[in-house]
């Protein structure tokens, strides 16, 4: 289930911005305070909607102020809109739904939820069918969702009224796989992963705990190396072997308890006889350990973001981990990943790659293949990276097709 479009208006830089046709594996690049950060929020910002509610989402982006501190500057008086399509097997058929989500304010019932819709054709032909539609805390959504491809049976509506109209329905309906389009999307939400990676969480004894996907932070990255060891030691093996042949110096990796019941990373060196724990350890080896342990998770998650990987790595590691991506992309999961390294640049292929400007505090979005001269230029053999940086992704001195 991939995203193909997403449409973003008046979420702090995002002013209004659509990207279309995405791949499998898209990356972002940009200079620094472009947008690139501000584009992955959206994606925290619809998870953190959808665990808790849209006013402690806003909060949680724009501090105290919420939904004032998002709006895009100048548009404070205009309503937040997110839009995002994506595939889904339906009934036998692969279709097209789209999600809309508009947040705005009303002079009494302070920040809601104005209008969420959730459609898609009943058939080949005609206009995309509301499947879910609610605005200000009521709506409807329909309840034999399973027949729409029979087209002789009538579907039924069910009203219904939210707890609060700042709750979003398809927290509540996506339980429920009667409404199979809703329970679809929420678990995409549910289980797309913002990483946030931190060294310093990473690093140290942990508390033993359960763990089956490496969380944001990567804090369990020990647990969920034990999980992979014990559960999924060919995972695991095919970790430390791809660790042995890209990172200098690690002959080995293991996960110890103590005495007191605390998960250890402990790593060797080649040149030594005795393992020495992750304090003792380069945060490159480290983070890319971590990666491989993401990358390497049993149950791919739908949707994966990832920020600046290149930040603590060796450069030289920039090929392999993109590949490494690219593989995870293949294997079902979409990939979303920002950076300016030229040298991840050059392991990607130009039609991945979207670049992000901002001019007058509003970022604008574009697709590196659809100007000739990138493409030329790729094909007679400069590589992304370093059209990247020469400067030539600039807007202003590439004319479009």
């Amino acid at each position: 289930m991939n995203i193909e479009t997403i449409r973003i208006k008046n979420f702090k830089a995002l002013r209004d911005v659509e990207i279309t046709d995405i791949p499998a594996y898209c990356v972002f690049v940009g200079r620094n305070g472009t947008g690139k950060t501000t584009l992955f929020r959206v994606f925290a910002f619809l998870k953190n909607c959808l665990a808790k509610n849209v006013r402690t989402a806003l909060n949680i982006e724009g501090g105290r102020n919420g939904l004032k501190e998002v709006l895009s500057r100048g548009h404070e008086n205009e309503d937040l809109e997110i839009e995002i399509q994506f595939r889904l097997d339906i009934a036998g058929a692969n279709r097209l739904v789209t999600y809309r989500l508009e947040i705005g304010a009303t002079p009494d019932k302070g920040t809601i939820v104005k209008r969420e819709i959730l459609r898609y054709k009943r058939g080949r032909h005609g206009s995309p069918f509301h499947f879910i539609d609610f605005a200000y805390g009521e709506g409807y959504a329909i309840n034999n969702e399973e027949d729409f491809d029979k087209q002789d049976l009538e579907l039924t509506r069910e009203s219904q009224k939210l707890d609060s109209p700042e709750t979003l329905a398809i927290k509540g309906l996506g339980q429920f796989e009667r409404f199979k389009a809703a329970s679809a999307f929420r678990q995409l939400i549910e289980n797309w992963h913002i990483s946030d990676f931190h060294i310093s969480s990473a690093r140290g004894d942990k508390e033993e705990e359960a763990a089956e996907h490496l969380s944001p932070s990567g804090d369990n990255l020990p647990s969920m190396a034990r999980y992979l060891y014990e559960k999924h030691r060919a995972a695991f093996e095919l970790i430390k072997q791809r660790m042995q042949e890209r990172v200098p110096g690690v002959a080995d990796i293991s996960v110890t308890v103590t005495e007191d019941g605390r998960l250890l990373m402990r790593y060797r060196d080649g040149a030594f006889t005795d393992p020495f724990i992750d304090k003792n350890v380069s945060d490159g080896t480290i983070k890319m350990f971590a990666y491989l342990v993401l990358l390497a998770d049993p149950k791919p998650h739908p949707i994966l973001c990832v920020e600046e990987p290149e930040n603590q790595l060796y450069p030289e590691l920039m090929s392999v981990l993109a590949e490494e991506f690219q593989q995870y992309a293949e294997r079902g999961g979409q990939v979303f990943v920002s950076s300016h390294s030229p040298d991840f640049l050059n392991a990607v292929p130009l039609e991945t790659i979207f670049w992000l400007e901002k001019e007058k505090g509003e970022t604008s979005v574009h697709r590196a293949a659809d100007f000739p001269l990138l493409v030329r230029l790729t094909r007679e053999g400069d590589p992304p990276g370093y059209l990247w940086n020469q400067g030539l992704f600039d807007s202003k001195m590439l004319p479009s097709e």
